[in-house]
């Protein structure tokens, strides 16, 4: 089958390309599936440079979220069988014809998502839901302030927010995505260029966002601080700027609002119960048709390559798809 392999660690991916490799074999608690998409991710990028806190084995196969079709089911399984349309996620193996992966891992798509759809969908909407439900506490009437807006997991916050009952600014550092954010449901958007401090305090009145959804850190945190609300939830969702922001506890003190960090996973491992409320709410949200992922480019299998550059290169809005 074919499979896009890293055998070296490079800043550049020169260390990553498509090879053939041999399909893999399901274990007894594992289901074999035909890939019909997979969602690239930067932490598929962040692996095959070596940067991401988990480092498999080398060689691996890239890729983290896939949808496709069952082919075969391990002696274990019974849940699942052949035939079932299923998306689940794993820390490699996705950006290949075939992968392995446990059945507790993948979840049947719903009617009303294509394959495409239902690849990216439940690792941002975790996401977003997480943050915005349980971290956040967001409530309808509510100011839902979303940075990194134009990415996967931003425009997920964006349609949660909306979901939820919330009027929703979204930014971003590219003024040509900003149409995008406003289709999407943002009822304001600004161009992070400019600063925000200013036009977020005179949207909500001087009052400030209750709620601030923070994918960037860095500069991007620092000013968030000064246009959140009193009983405000800045949210830690991480630091693709690259700097970790640091803040005097004074300053949450005086301004009344808290510093909330998520990790979406994590919290389901920490409360199982919960995890699962998370999971079957999202899924329920896809099958009644009441959230509309953004798919910004769907590439073949031979064109990966291109699919990351879009991620490397910031020109993404939403999520990239990877169809074989």
């Amino acid at each position: 089958m074919k499979a896009f392999l890293c055998r070296e660690i490079t800043d550049d991916l020169s260390g990553a390309a498509l090879e053939d490799v041999p399909e893999p074999v399901p274990g007894e608690d594992e289901v074999k599936v035909a890939v019909r998409a997979a969602s690239l991710n930067f932490p598929d990028i962040l692996m095959c440079q070596g940067k991401y806190q988990f480092r498999p084995q080398l060689p691996f196969i890239a890729g983290m979220e896939l949808a496709g079709d069952v082919v075969d089911v391990g002696q274990n399984v019974t849940e699942l069988k052949v035939g079932d349309r299923v998306c689940g996620g794993t820390k490699t193996g996705a950006f290949a014809e075939y992968a392995c992966m446990p059945a507790s891992a993948l979840k049947l798509i719903p009617a009303r998502f294509d394959f495409a759809t239902a690849a990216p969908y439940g690792a941002a909407y975790l996401t977003a839901y997480v943050s915005l439900v349980r971290r956040g506490r967001l409530q309808a009437g509510e100011t839902l302030l979303v940075h990194g807006a134009s990415g996967g997991v931003g425009m997920a916050a964006i349609d949660v927010g909306k979901l939820m009952g919330a009027t929703v600014i979204a930014t971003s550092g590219s003024p040509e995505k900003l149409p995008a954010l406003s289709a999407q449901g943002a009822d304001h958007v600004i161009d992070l260029r400019d600063g925000f401090r200013d036009e977020v305090k005179a949207l909500t009145g001087g009052r400030g966002a209750d709620v601030i959804f923070d994918p960037i850190g860095g500069d991007v945190f620092d000013e968030s601080t000064r246009c959140i609300a009193f009983d405000g939830r800045l949210l830690v969702v991480g630091f693709m700027s690259g700097r970790i922001a640091e803040i005097k506890t004074n300053i949450p003190l005086i301004k009344g609002f808290s510093v909330v960090g998520v990790r979406a996973g994590e919290y389901g491992r920490q409360f199982p119960d919960r995890g699962r409320e998370n999971q079957d709410t999202i899924w329920r949200w896809a099958a009644e048709g009441r959230v509309r992922p953004h798919i910004h480019a769907r590439l073949p299998l031979s064109d990966v390559r291109s699919a990351l550059d879009l991620l490397l290169e910031r020109k993404a809005i939403g999520k990239v798809v990877i169809e074989i």
